[in-house]
């Protein structure tokens, strides 16, 4: 399978611009003329396509074709970058002398030497599936056909349904000054769905969705039954809903999708470079206990068919499962490479880029919290007075402060242990750390996300991965319409 990546990679990225392992090396010898680091190149294509479904009918279609090559040079803190839309050898040596400025001349006699090019294997987590190219436009019209079919069934109240299919293939290649070439072929689909339901004359919606790095047959009819019994069945919880009660409450948030306030409110702050920095709520505190005893959270990379799993980091090192939080205990954060030499640590295999066009930075891949011991059962009976979150909308977080705000899709009032009655309104506030050590019952029932995330820092958007198992967090504050 590695070889196979490496092969589709040289055919698609290299051989058509005349390119060669040697040219690439005699960039590097440019490049390392100054006293630089680090340094490589990134090649990308990708096609990218996007259907969607209004009123019974399939309204629009995307299709996109890009490709490019970004140069990066790393010397001490500081990087330079440049970038073209041109995979030439004229282009990329222009690309590559934009770099040097903020090189030292090099000094020493070595300068100017680079290793001699090595394959580097990569794990093979995903078959190199063409999802664009291997299905006909009408037969991914049919998929959003029948999961219209399907949500409509559901119910009666249902009375407008929104689809959304995408799919990307993308053929990356990384080469380094060091002599290392790794490529990755990484395919990626995606369905989402809207469903609105009315009931004397009040209406409300509900969301689902999913996908993986396979292609459209993924979507079976059971897959796409599945979306749209969970899309309607949220639609209809919340015509009966109430507005929300607010104040500070125990809070149980349901597994899977919910472990998205994990990502937002802790992940980032995990992340090398505001560690490196200082800016995170968690620089300097490696080694101590962050969290409740219990809460073991996990960045991994690594697991099969995942939206956010990769063969290789953007940097061509191989993805990792790391330990970031143990019993609660600060053990680790994430990394690419240029954090993690300044930090002198090892590299993670947390390196990641939107595209060829975009600096690399440490980012989470499927970031999730391991289960506990406890029913999602006792955990709900256990509340005196509080909100069951079941699922998410949006939220945001500031990574200096921990601060995250968040809202629930499809929540729940409980009193004595009872669950009463759907709310709607709910948002979740409170603070990263604090509520890490507020988690007191850690549910056995730890789920992965159907395959939804989308993450952003610094205006660059990657696929990503989340999950987490039922939790109860003591003292969040609630904010409610009610």
């Amino acid at each position: 399978m590695n070889n196979q990546q490496l092969a589709i990679a040289h055919q698609t990225l290299l051989t058509p611009y005349g390119l060669t392992e040697s040219s690439i090396a005699d960039i590097f010898g440019d490049i390392m003329t100054h006293d630089a680091d680090y340094a490589d190149l990134y090649f990308q294509y990708s096609r990218s396509e996007g259907w969607s479904l209004e009123e019974g009918r399939v309204k629009s279609g995307s299709f996109n074709i890009d490709q490019g090559v970004g140069v990066r040079v790393v010397s001490g803190e500081k990087t330079a970058f440049a970038y073209s839309d041109d995979i030439t050898l004229p282009a990329i040596r222009d690309a590559a002398i934009a770099t040097r400025s903020i090189a030292r001349i090099g000094a020493h006699g070595s300068a100017g030497k680079v290793a001699a090019t090595r394959a580097k294997a990569g794990h093979s987590l995903y078959v190199p599936h063409d999802p664009v190219s291997d299905f006909s436009d009408a037969e991914k019209v049919k998929i959003l056909e029948r999961l219209e079919q399907f949500a409509r069934a559901v119910d009666p109240r249902v009375k407008e349904v929104m689809g959304r299919l995408s799919g990307e293939y993308e053929v990356v290649m990384v080469a380094r000054h060091d002599g290392v070439m790794a490529a990755d072929v990484r395919p990626l689909v995606h369905i989402g769905l809207t469903v609105i339901a009315e009931q004397n004359g009040r209406r409300e919606q509900g969301h689902t969705g999913g996908g993986g790095r396979f292609d459209y047959r993924y979507f079976s009819d059971d897959i796409l039954k599945g979306y749209a019994e969970a899309a309607v069945r949220e639609a209809l919880i919340n015509l009966d809903a109430r507005a929300a009660p607010g104040g500070q409450m125990t809070v149980v948030l349901g597994p899977g999708w919910p472990g998205i306030l994990l990502h937002e409110a802790v992940g980032h702050s995990l992340e090398g470079d505001f560690n490196r920095k200082g800016s995170s709520v968690f620089s300097g505190r490696m080694g101590e206990q962050i969290a409740a005893k219990g809460v073991t959270v996990i960045d991994d990379g690594t697991i099969a068919d995942r939206r956010g799993s990769l063969n290789m980091d953007d940097e061509g090192n191989l993805t990792q499962r790391n330990v970031l939080i143990e019993d609660g205990m600060l053990k680790g954060y994430m990394q690419d490479s240029l954090n993690a030499r300044l930090m002198g640590v090892p590299v993670t295999g947390n390196a990641r880029r939107e595209s060829y066009a975009h600096i690399p930075m440490p980012r989470m891949t499927n970031t999730y919290m391991l289960g506990g011991d406890k029913t999602s059962e006792e955990i709900v009976a256990s509340i005196e007075r509080g909100l069951y979150a079941v699922n998410f909308g949006g939220g945001q977080v500031d990574t200096t402060s921990g601060k995250f705000v968040f809202s629930a899709s499809e929540a729940y009032m409980v009193e004595n242990g009872k669950i009463l009655y759907p709310v709607v309104g709910a948002t979740l506030i409170g603070n990263g750390i604090e509520s890490l050590k507020q988690i007191t019952m850690i549910g056995n029932d730890m789920q992965l996300d159907g395959g939804l995330g989308v993450c952003g820092k610094e205006g660059q958007s990657i696929p990503v991965g989340v999950g987490q198992p039922t939790l109860r967090i003591e003292g969040l504050t609630v904010g409610g319409t009610g």
